[in-house]
């Protein structure tokens, strides 16, 4: 039996029904992972069938269970209860022909830094036990997709963030899997690198009918897939076809203009403060875009919201339109409600589908952090005290110029963003503001100090969270507090205060004694800031901090990130989820080294043409300033 209904490569689709056409069938299946005299359970009962000839998003909040699942599927765990079958093929039985037929690319790729390009392929394929005839016309083919012809001899270490993860997929795909797994494939790259990925994905599916199975972040990627699980603390929460999970916040999702004087961060702290009337704002432009629980969707804007409440925020009910659902609107959706459900009633939550009823409980749990006070354009933030100062930033490595006359400034409490393609020189220009790396020329002023002659005192005054956790992997959440609290120079009873302090406004009360190199990426991530902000600093830089977090993770940490800077911290962070620059007061777009971009959202999606989404502004500058140096170049 099959239906009409065909996957990203325009093949058919077959029905769930057709035991045949399943890559991957489970029931019942559970992980428990034990050591010493605990056990965790990383799976909990998990049911559901995986149809050939698709593309198959799981998606979910960090310690949901994906790579768990993932590594299961292609045989490196084995299930503590049920059966999980893959190809046909009970994995508890067949692990090793499994992963003779699959080919599987986990979140660190094992790629040989040392070795050149073409050495790396090489190296997968005598793995693959690919013959060298074979080699040639398949290794053509992937270097051109991904545009790595030209670097055939460079080492790997040396390639940009986006070609390391085009050629980990180019060695992933050295032969034609009858089943390719791809965990988190574009985490850390630039949304012009994660296009290009993407981009050839489909066209090996589309090539080679391949089975793809993606576990992701980016709620944009698991819409162009055929079918999507929500995952949850081990369990499936819905799973359907992107369309069928969007209708469940139909007529839910709103959108309204930020009041003149406001930032659209402090108008979405002000809604996520009412977690019985909202259950999700995001910024959007010059909107944020909002979800409202059932019983108050199904009757417009509640008069809560339209009513002074809260100093004299109120939202206009002539401002609020209704928006299209997103995937990614439904997804908070469901996690809200498993949240609101787990609180209200200690049971466990069924698995929804967009068929079965989703009334939600009033009580939604909120976010915890301190109360959210608005502030006014005059307040602390807009003081114009400049406490980053930058003047013709020069930075060489031997004969190549990473970054070229930078020059700008960032004022106390402000959210600046340092955004670029991967090698565009942000990071070095990131680590010089940090005092980590000196400036080849020009001038630079860090809370006061001029990092040519007082690096050191400018770093006391910082924070710092790198983009790779950069703890103690061995030591426990408390051991790491204490170790760097000694670093900063805290005194012995004011270091016990701050750490009661961190552990509960990071979330972290009960994890003191969790081994810090085994938590979740969101875990490391909370005690990544925990450590950061310890001493209390006046300027806090944050190097790609949500990078591979999922949304509701991305929401928590931006609403502590509003908190901050009201109470007068000034935060310079880089991302690569573009949707993140809406939350900055200014942002600056570099590439090749050279400012491209540098001004207020809005400012950036008017250079950029006008463009709906920051994403699109983004890739519209960037490849615009490239096909102007391009055509320069010729010119010449």
């Amino acid at each position: 039996m099959t239906t009409e209904r065909t996957n990203a490569a325009g093949q058919p689709v077959h029905s769930l029904t057709d035991r045949t056409s399943l890559v991957v069938s489970a029931h019942d299946a559970g992980k428990i992972f034990r050591e010493k005299k605990t056990s965790v359970t990383a799976l909990c009962s998990l049911s559901l069938d995986v149809p050939a000839g698709s593309m198959t998003a799981f998606v979910g909040p960090d310690g949901a269970g994906k790579t768990t699942f993932l590594r299961m599927i292609c045989g490196l765990l084995a299930p503590t209860s049920g059966t999980l079958l893959v190809l046909g093929l009970n994995v508890a039985d067949h692990a090793a022909e499994i992963q003779s037929r699959i080919s599987y690319m986990p979140q660190r790729f094992g790629l040989y830094e040392d070795l050149s390009v073409m050495e790396n392929m090489n190296l997968y394929a005598d793995l693959h036990g690919i013959p060298g005839p074979a080699r040639k016309e398949r290794f053509a083919r992937l270097l051109d997709m991904t545009d790595l012809a030209r670097f055939t001899a460079r080492p790997a270490g040396k390639l940009s963030g986006g070609m390391k993860q085009k050629l980990a997929l180019a060695c992933t795909l050295v032969r034609s899997p009858e089943l390719l797994l791809l965990d988190e494939p574009s985490v850390g790259v630039d949304p012009l690198s994660r296009r290009e990925l993407w981009a050839i994905i489909t066209k090996m599916v589309q090539e080679e009918h391949l089975s793809v199975i993606v576990s992701t972040a980016y709620m944009d990627e698991a819409e162009r897939c055929d079918n999507v699980v929500v995952m949850h603390e081990g369990s499936i929460l819905a799973q359907g076809s992107p369309e069928e999970l969007r209708k469940l916040t139909q007529g839910l999702c709103h959108a309204t203009s930020v009041p003149v004087g406001m930032k659209a961060r402090h108008l979405q702290a002000w809604l996520l403060d009412q977690p019985s009337l909202i259950m999700d704002a995001v910024p959007e432009g010059s909107h944020v875009r909002f979800v409202l629980p059932p019983e108050h969707g199904r009757n417009g804007i509640p008069q809560e919201l339209i009513s002074p409440c809260s100093g004299n925020i109120h939202l206009k009910v002539e401002d609020c339109t209704g928006v299209t659902p997103r995937l990614e609107d439904s997804f908070m959706f469901l996690l809200r409600h498993r949240q609101a459900s787990a609180e209200s009633s200690g049971a466990e939550e069924k698995i929804l589908s967009p068929s079965q009823d989703t009334t939600i409980p009033d009580a939604l749990p909120d976010v915890k952090t301190a109360p959210f006070s608005p502030r006014t354009e005059d307040g602390q933030q807009n003081s114009k005290e400049a406490v980053i100062e930058v003047r013709d930033l020069v930075r060489k490595f031997g004969s190549f110029t990473a970054v070229a006359s930078t020059s700008f400034s960032v004022y106390r409490g402000e959210v600046f963003g340092l955004l670029g393609p991967n090698g565009a020189g942000k990071t070095t220009t990131f680590r010089m503001l940090c005092g980590l790396l000196p400036a080849t020329s020009g001038y630079l002023r860090v809370a006061g100090e001029n990092l040519r002659t007082a690096a050191a005192q400018a770093r006391t005054r910082v924070g710092y969270v790198s983009q790779k956790f950069s703890l103690y992997g061995n030591l426990s959440v408390l051991e790491n507090l204490h170790f760097f609290g000694g670093v900063y120079g805290i005194g012995p009873f004011a270091l016990r205060r701050r750490i009661r302090e961190v552990l509960e406004e990071f979330d972290l009360t009960g994890h003191e004694h969790d081994i810090s190199g085994a938590m979740p990426g969101g875990f490391k991530q909370r005690l990544s800031m925990a450590v950061g902000m310890l001493h209390k600093p006046e300027i806090l830089f944050l190097d790609e901090p949500t990078s591979g977090i999922d949304p509701l993770a991305r929401r928590v940490f931006w609403r502590r990130i509003t908190t901050l800077s009201d109470e007068g911290t000034t935060i310079i962070i880089t991302t690569h989820f573009m949707e993140e620059a809406e939350y900055c007061d200014r942002m600056l777009i570099q590439d090749a080294g050279q400012v491209l971009a540098l001004g207020t959202p809005d400012d950036v999606r008017r250079q950029g043409g006008s463009a709906p989404t920051m994403e699109e502004a983004f890739i519209h500058i960037v490849e615009s300033s490239r096909a102007a140096r391009a055509a320069a170049k010729e010119g010449a």
